[in-house]
């Protein structure tokens, strides 16, 4: 059987001092690959979250030259105009297409940012954010119906992981993996590509469903828990998947392992909205009676100067004359505003009367070009250890738990980058300064293809 010249494995969410440091003598897979390459941590973009990180990745754009800033997209300056970011979205070739162009044939397995599935010099299955089985995920169309012939019950992503019932989360997760690692090794052995891509979403959704009950840090640690050694567990049989995978591969297949962002405990959360209408940015119509999730209907327009969105960071808006319908703030005091109110809430304090720690970034200090509707500033909570909590009428603007289901963990900046080529040993060295940019003019590099002009990263040093 002809053997991949390049396999790139995708953890979502893995974190870098587990695999490098923590569990290394856990993972040997992993760790021969570290051994014989050279690894390091991978600076991701901002923010740091799955949409858009893995399109950042794979085309070497930021977020602004995608238009993409998070799951949830304005599409125009209306107020309720958010739109999930799906794959077309992306306007730029991505790694896979310009491996295509070159000749190579290809293989895409899951990777965020692929529905709805588009032409690939060889067979693409989407993954997370594909709405069901019953809509077009696979390129060729008729890849579908073989798929659901290797696997019982598809899964795209684990329905439901922000929820108590830990015992079926558990379960879907490990169905999730090895049904992604399945179809890996189907596609490789029918297909024969030069080129396979796979992510692999169950480490994203185990840490935010189980981080507590193996961190001592976390604020709502769980002693003695049943779970406490289920993170650890996992990753080891990450790590014998990818030993399976590699096993049908030859000697001289190259292989990457990168992570899109890393996760570490999450320590509290910040009410944004509720900040904003206790400072007067934000108005209502009427109080809630109890907390719960902003609508635009219950906005009074005409009287409210900014609104917020929740999440694992947080994105701020600004209602701007001649912009939005029923904007106030003039044009002209525009970057005026936007600069008091991200003083304002860059002094906020935490519940212990410290700085918490907030950093607001606009657009055009993050990204090279800004295009569609990006938010007006893009907030960090305490380096995203705090979340943003988009909710109102709440009592406190503090809070342990996630308004949207429970969550043990947020995305850290950092996630990994893991490289071994055979053709060019490393020698086990960690690298230093890596981005998510740098991957694909990276990869591209090591086969002499030219990458697209203007990339914002670079190809790292051998």
């Amino acid at each position: 059987m002809p053997h991949p010249r390049l396999v790139v494995i995708g953890l979502d969410c893995a974190e870098p001092s587990l695999v490098f440091d923590r569990w290394r003598d856990d993972l040997p897979h992993l760790s021969s690959l570290m051994d014989r390459g050279r690894y390091g941590r991978l600076e991701s973009c901002i923010p740091a979250i799955t949409v858009p990180a893995w399109s950042c990745m794979t085309s070497g754009r930021d977020p602004g030259e995608l238009g993409i800033y998070g799951f949830r997209n304005r599409l125009d300056r209306s107020y309720d105009s958010l739109s999930i970011a799906n794959g077309s979205f992306v306007k730029v070739p991505r790694l896979w297409d310009i491996l295509g162009e070159a000749g190579w044939t290809v293989a895409v397995v899951s990777v965020p940012g692929t529905y709805p599935p588009q032409l690939v010099n060889g067979a693409l299955v989407s993954g997370f954010l594909t709405p069901n089985t019953d809509a077009e995920f696979t390129y060729p169309s008729g890849l579908g119906m073989q798929l659901r012939a290797w696997v019982d019950r598809y899964l795209f992503d684990v329905p439901d992981f922000r929820s108590d019932d830990k015992p079926r989360i558990l379960r879907d997760i490990y169905d999730l993996c090895n049904q992604t690692f399945s179809l890996a090794l189907n596609l490789l052995r029918d297909r024969e590509p030069d080129f396979l891509m796979m992510v692999e979403m169950g480490l994203d959704r185990l840490q935010h469903a189980f981080w507590k009950h193996m961190d001592s840090r976390h604020p709502l640690h769980v002693p003695d828990s049943p779970f406490a050694q289920v993170i650890h567990d996992y990753y080891c049989h990450v790590d014998r998947c990818i030993g399976q995978l590699l096993a049908c591969c030859g000697e001289d297949t190259a292989v990457a392992v990168v992570s899109d962002h890393g996760a570490q405990p999450l320590m509290g959360g910040f009410c944004l909205n509720q900040w904003l209408i206790e400072t007067g940015y934000l108005v209502l119509k009427s109080a809630p009676t109890a907390p719960m999730r902003l609508q635009p209907s219950q906005v009074d327009w005409q009287r409210t100067k900014a609104w917020g969105a929740g999440g694992y960071y947080g994105r701020l808006f600004m209602n701007v004359q001649n912009r939005e319908p029923d904007g106030i703030i003039p044009l002209a005091s525009y970057q005026q505003e936007r600069q008091k109110l991200i003083e304002h809430l860059e002094a906020i304090p935490g519940p212990d009367g410290r700085p918490l720690g907030i950093k607001a970034y606009t657009p055009q200090q993050l990204y090279r070009r800004v295009r569609g509707v990006a938010p007006d500033a893009i907030v960090y909570f305490q380096n995203l250890a705090w979340r943003s909590l988009g909710s109102v009428g709440t009592e406190s603007l503090y809070a342990l738990e996630n308004d949207t289901g429970p969550d043990d963990a947020n995305h850290a900046q950092h996630g990994l980058f893991v490289f071994c080529d055979p053709q060019h040993p490393g020698d086990g060295r960690e690298l230093t300064g890596a981005q998510i940019y740098d991957v694909l003019p990276t990869l591209l590099s090591r086969y002499d293809i030219a990458a697209p002009p203007q990339l914002r990263g670079r190809a790292l040093a051998w």
